[in-house]
């Protein structure tokens, strides 16, 4: 990562005077600002800020469906997808960091996603791929989160009430409700104290998750310990591939321009101590949730690993422990969704508010908060509607997340820096493009086959 910086800082460096030149031109584009980069994207944050958006956005509760992907690609081959992804990811987005650097030293800094691929790969990438998939990527991660804050208030209730007649759909829209609330807060930046305390639920959630697998498998109330593949040669090629789209999403963020955009300038060496922050957490949430949700459950380890505490209505920790984790879990997945909202109501922000008035006049509240209601009432409907949406989102994931996350970062370097064409980093970075690239359209197909497979259970609102 050093190298990488020298030869980024020499690139800057050589570029100096240019910088000079172009300062006024950085001003006028500051100034002329839309709605969405002047309210919702403040250039006002810290690198610890940053560092807490960054965790918010990667280590959601989607970790708790790691020892599942394990049960699909066993010991070896769960460790090493682990080790690999998380080493990838950081590296990764160490790259669309620096070339985000280069272009702020340059005096033009970009706020958004579609901005960079606009002016590296030209108009189209922008407008016509990276930005509908963004979309398509942040929106989806709403309504699967409003999805699974439903399926947790209902595990709740379920404990208190076994007996219970509420429906999934009920607790989808209760959880929709917090989201509403979430939702208008004006900026990014305005949730930097939301996301310190969701670093900890994170923390929290993980440490319980952990604790509660040690203590079923150290118990004589856990399953019979099996660690083989199950299935034939397609299910377990499929599997394989689908449990490399469920890790690569887990590592997923898709905004790193969007949170870097928090940062108060200069933004030089910010974003790499946020990084590290993140993947200090990443590293002790990840691995320990994984190893110990597989260790104790083999290969009935379950999509969300807190199903596993649960065998036919019969809790295998105390129910207060559920009840707590699963109070986490949903506190946190409420500041993970608003997050994942920001592209949006940037979006919205640029459409219907006005930058030449103040972000707080009636011109600007109002349609802010029509337009942000409208779009979670929407995730929320959607949620409620399509509660087997977990299988479309792999699919989401499988087309957004490795695009957005493994393969554009070191597409986007090697055009800004040009690397030789004889050194190590060119060669490696083309080495991860197409490596995941082909991952990327693999692990599609499996998602839609896993939709197939599915499809004669799917209901609309049905109560899973």
């Amino acid at each position: 990562m050093g190298l990488l910086r020298s030869s980024s800082v020499a690139g800057v460096q050589e570029g100096d005077d240019a910088g000079k030149v172009v300062r006024a031109p950085q001003d006028h584009h500051q100034k002329e600002l839309d709605a969405g980069a002047l309210f919702v994207l403040k250039s006002k944050g810290s690198w610890i800020h940053c560092g807490y958006h960054l965790t918010t956005s990667i280590v959601a509760p989607a970790l708790l469906s790691l020892p599942y992907a394990f049960a699909l690609l066993g010991w070896a081959g769960g460790i090493i997808c682990l080790v690999v992804a998380a080493l990838v990811t950081f590296y990764s987005y160490n790259l669309i960091s620096l070339v985000l650097e280069h272009h702020a030293q340059m005096g033009h800094r970009h706020l958004r996603f579609r901005d960079m691929a606009h002016d590296i790969m030209g108009p189209r990438w922008g407008k016509f791929f990276v930005g509908p998939v963004q979309f398509m990527v942040c929106y989806g991660a709403v309504v699967g989160c409003t999805l699974l804050g439903g399926e947790c208030l209902k595990t709740i209730y379920l404990l208190s009430k076994p007996d219970g007649t509420m429906k999934l759909y009920e607790f989808v829209i209760i959880f929709g409700c917090l989201m509403l609330f979430l939702a208008q807060m004006p900026s990014f930046h305005s949730l930097r104290h939301i996301n310190m305390v969701s670093l900890v639920l994170s923390l929290l959630y993980s440490a319980c998750a952990t604790g509660g697998s040690i203590y079923i498998g150290l118990s004589s109330k856990g399953p019979e310990r099996d660690y083989s593949l199950v299935g034939d040669t397609p299910d377990r090629i499929f599997g394989i591939f689908n449990a490399i789209a469920i890790i690569a999403t887990t590592y997923g963020n898709g905004i790193i321009p969007e949170i870097q955009a928090t940062l108060a300038p200069p933004v030089t060496g910010k974003m790499f101590k946020g990084l590290c922050v993140c993947f200090t957490v990443v590293v002790v949430t990840f691995f320990s949730v994984a190893i110990s949700g597989y260790w104790a459950f083999g290969n009935q380890a379950e999509g969300l690993l807190l199903s596993n505490f649960l065998v036919n209505g019969k809790a295998l920790v105390p129910k207060w422990f559920i009840l707590m984790t699963n109070m986490f879990t949903i506190l946190q997945l409420s500041a993970v969704g608003v997050v994942y909202l920001q592209p949006t109501n940037e979006v919205l922000e640029k459409t219907f508010a006005d930058p030449k008035s103040s972000e707080f006049s009636a011109r600007n509240v109002i349609p802010r908060l029509i337009s942000r209601s409208i779009s979670v009432v929407a995730a929320t409907t959607l949620a409620a509607m399509l509660p087997f949406f977990g299988d479309i989102n792999s699919l989401i994931g499988a087309f957004g997340f490795l695009p957005l996350d493994f393969i554009l970062p070191v597409v986007f370097y090697n055009l800004t820096f040009k690397p030789s064409r004889r050194s190590p980093i060119f060669w490696l970075n083309i080495t991860i493009a197409v490596v995941f690239s082909t991952v990327a359209v693999i692990a599609a197909v499996a998602a839609v086959r896993q939709i197939a497979l599915d499809a004669g259970k799917y209901r609309l609102f049905a109560n899973v």
